[in-house]
């Protein structure tokens, strides 16, 4: 990769964008009725482009009623945002709305940053 053709090989990967993503973290806030202070979720990114793609299969739940396929997965996102360890990302992508948790630190590239999720639950 050239370094002249980063913003053009950037723009090619953020064409591929087919998600959005919203993401939340904990951070410590104060009630302002109670005063007491706690962890709340708070969001960091709302509807940020983004990509998902399915990394490895780990296993089928199977009840009466639902059929759970639980897998893991890697998100591709611009390199300019950061997203800390242990934060919920929310992606809805081709007809999907499903939570994940970050579970590895952000690779980053000149074009864009991969991390590795983990699914949590379908929304």
């Amino acid at each position: 990769m050239g370094f002249g053709n980063v913003a053009a090989e950037r723009a090619a990967i953020e064409m591929t964008y087919e998600g959005r993503c919203t993401v939340t973290e904990l951070q410590s806030a104060k009630d302002p009725v109670t005063k007491a202070t706690g962890q709340h979720r708070v969001i960091v990114l709302l509807d940020e482009p983004c990509a998902v793609s399915q990394t490895t299969l780990r296993g089928v739940t199977s009840t009466e009623t639902d059929n759970t396929i639980n897998y893991d997965a890697k998100l591709f996102i611009s390199p300019d945002v950061t997203i800390k360890a242990g934060s919920e990302i929310n992606v809805i992508q081709d007809g999907m709305d499903i939570r994940f948790q970050q579970v590895g630190k952000p690779f980053r590239y000149p074009t864009h940053q991969e991390i590795m999720l983990n699914e949590v639950g379908r929304v």
